[in-house]
């Protein structure tokens, strides 16, 4: 059995409509939108035998398609990329063990963060892996202004020692206690939006239905909380990059000032 890469693409965002077809600029100085910058990311990982932009519209499919792009349109009544990963692994013909869902948000997510997820998926008893990154100061201040100024932002997690997941939220958790910021820093971990399932957990995904705390938190990934599916928090490092992920129109010149430092 090989592994599927798909990355979800929906252009009826709420907070940022038309969002994968936004346009930023490169290291280069040239603009390029952020579904073809994460197509970009994709083609140069090699843990996958497929990889596919999942999508419900039709201009994301033509647009996708002009740049060389697998296509795979899906049902426009799917709740998140999740849900959308999963309908394109039960329109694929062939079986696949291990699949990930890169966010297409996520264009600055290193490669070896994303080959780590599958590494650690085929020696785990884990049906789903996602990566996290420990938050240094310069991060906890971009999620306390995003918190301050009412934007939604970015996303923690809170673990156990085992680090299977316990919580996500679009707060800042756990409370940091402001007397001692920088030793409880250690505690705060900034998740990446890119998952990895075995196929089976996958599948029973898109069968649960939402529950409370994924409405509430709009996270998608708290389905698998509140199901017992257990969630492994893979701790991983940038190697001296830096990250970001596009969640509002004010991401944009934040992302362009990574790319070109990380370049």
């Amino acid at each position: 059995m090989s592994n599927l890469l798909v990355i979800p693409a929906r252009y009826d965002s709420s907070r940022f409509p038309g969002k994968p077809l936004a346009l930023f600029e490169d290291s280069n100085g040239k603009k390029i939108s952020l579904i073809e910058k994460t197509w970009q990311l994709a083609l140069k990982l090699n843990s996958f035998d497929k990889k596919i932009i999942a999508t419900d519209d039709i201009r994301i499919k033509d647009f996708c398609e002009g740049f060389g792009a697998e296509v795979c349109m899906t049902s426009n009544d799917l709740r998140n990329g999740s849900e959308r990963v999963a309908e394109t692994l039960n329109l694929q013909d062939e079986n696949y063990k291990i699949i990930v869902n890169l966010q297409g948000d996520a264009p600055l997510t290193p490669i070896w963060v994303i080959e780590g997820l599958v590494k650690e998926l085929e020696k785990s008893n884990y049906e789903v892996a996602t990566p996290v990154l420990k938050c240094d100061q310069g991060t906890l201040n971009k999620l306390i202004s995003d918190k301050k100024a009412g934007r939604i932002g970015a996303t923690t997690v809170v673990f156990d020692k085992n680090q299977k997941a316990l919580y996500f939220s679009k707060e800042l958790i756990p409370h940091i206690n402001q007397k001692n910021l920088i030793k409880n820093l250690s505690c705060v971990y900034h998740h990446i939006g890119v998952y990895a399932y075995k196929s089976d957990a996958l599948k029973a995904y898109i069968k649960f239905p939402q529950g409370s705390l994924e409405k509430q938190e709009g996270l998608e990934q708290l389905r698998f909380v509140e199901n017992d599916i257990s969630i492994k928090c893979v701790i991983s490092t940038l190697r001296g990059n830096e990250f970001w992920e596009l969640n509002n129109p004010s991401d944009i010149p934040i992302i362009e000032k990574i790319l070109k430092k990380n370049d």
